[in-house]
C-alpha cells in the first residue's frame, strides 16, 4: 500500500532531479553541487520559494523535494531513492520535520557533503519527532491542532487550525501569506511524528543549523540541545523569527546553505 502512495511523487521528485542534473552551469555533473531541500509538516514545497532564486544565484542546483509526510523510514526511503538518482555533491535541507527525514536518509550515502537544519528536528537513534518536540518547555502546537482525520489503516492526519495557523506557524508572516498557507497546508500522519529515528547522519556528516527566538511548533531550547549535540559547525538563531524562518528570513537561510555548499 505504501509504495502506491508514494510513486506518483516519486516520479515527479525523480523528474526534477533529471532536469536539475540536465541543467545549466558549467563543469561536469560529478562536480556539482545540487541542494535538495525537504519541507516538514503542514507546508509544502513551496515554503521554499524564497530560498531557491538566491541559491540559484548562488551558482547552486536546487531540488525542492514534495515529502509524502506519511512515516519517518517511508519518507526517509523516498528522499534517498532520489539522492541517488542525483549527479555529484548533495545538500540535504530539513526544515521542521524534514530535519529527521533527512537525518535518515543520508545515513550511508556518500555523495551527501552536508546537513542543514532549518528550524527542525536532529534526532538520534530511537528517538521520535513528537518526544523531542515536549522535551522542553514551549511548543503549543498541540493546542493548535484541528480534529485529526481518521484514515483507513488506523492512523490519522493531522492539521493545524486555519483560525491559529498564523500565530502558531507563522507569526512572522504578513497574514494574507499565513492564511494562503494555511489553506494549503499539507497534513502530516501522525505515525510519521511517532516513529523512532534510525543511525543518524549528523554523527558522520557534517551539519548546519538556524531557526527562531519565536519558534512555538519546536521549543528554540530544544533546537539548541540539538544542534549542539549533532555538534554543528555553525548555528544561526534568528530573533524574533517563527517557526517557518526560511518563508520570513529566506536571505538568512539561504546563506546558511550557501555556506555548508562550499
Amino acid at each position: 500500500m505504501f509504495p502506491y502512495k508514494l510513486i506518483v511523487p516519486f516520479l515527479g521528485a525523480t523528474a526534477m532531479a533529471t532536469a536539475v542534473a540536465q541543467g545549466g552551469g558549467s563543469g561536469s555533473p560529478a562536480d556539482t553541487t545540487t541542494v535538495v531541500l525537504v519541507h516538514g509538516a503542514f507546508a509544502d514545497s513551496t515554503s521554499w520559494n524564497g530560498v531557491v532564486p538566491q541559491l540559484q544565484a548562488r551558482g547552486l542546483r536546487v531540488v525542492s523535494v514534495a515529502n509524502p509526510l506519511r512515516t519517518l523510514r517511508g519518507d526517509a526511503d523516498y528522499l534517498g531513492q532520489l539522492v541517488d538518482s542525483v549527479p555529484g555533491r548533495v545538500v540535504l535541507v530539513g526544515h521542521s520535520y524534514g530535519g529527521a527525514v533527512i537525518t535518515n536518509a543520508a545515513t550511508g550515502r556518500k555523495n551527501v557533503k552536508a546537513l542543514v537544519y532549518v528550524a527542525a528536528f536532529v534526532p538520534d537513534s530511537g528517538e521520535t519527532a513528537l518526544e523531542l518536540a515536549g522535551k522542553f518547555p514551549g511548543g503549543t502546537l498541540g493546542e493548535a491542532l484541528d480534529k485529526p482525520v481518521m484514515l483507513g489503516d488506523r492512523d490519522k492526519d493531522l492539521y493545524i487550525q486555519q483560525a491559529k495557523f498564523h500565530q502558531q506557524f507563522a507569526a512572522d508572516v504578513p497574514k494574507a501569506s499565513a492564511a494562503l498557507m494555511a489553506a494549503s497546508q499539507r497534513p502530516i500522519a501522525e505515525a510519521a511524528l511517532t516513529q523512532a529515528s534510525g543511525a543518524p547522519a549528523w554523527k558522520t556528516v557534517p551539519s548546519w543549523s538556524i531557526y527562531g527566538t519565536a519558534d512555538k511548533n519546536i521549543p528554540p531550547a530544544a533546537m539548541r540541545f540539538m544542534s549542539e549535540r549533532a555538534g554543528a559547525r555553525k548555528v544561526v538563531v534568528v530573533k524574533g523569527a517563527s517557526h517557518v524562518v526560511m518563508v520570513s528570513h529566506p536571505e538568512k537561510v539561504a546563506e546558511l546553505i550557501a555556506e555548508a555548499a562550499q
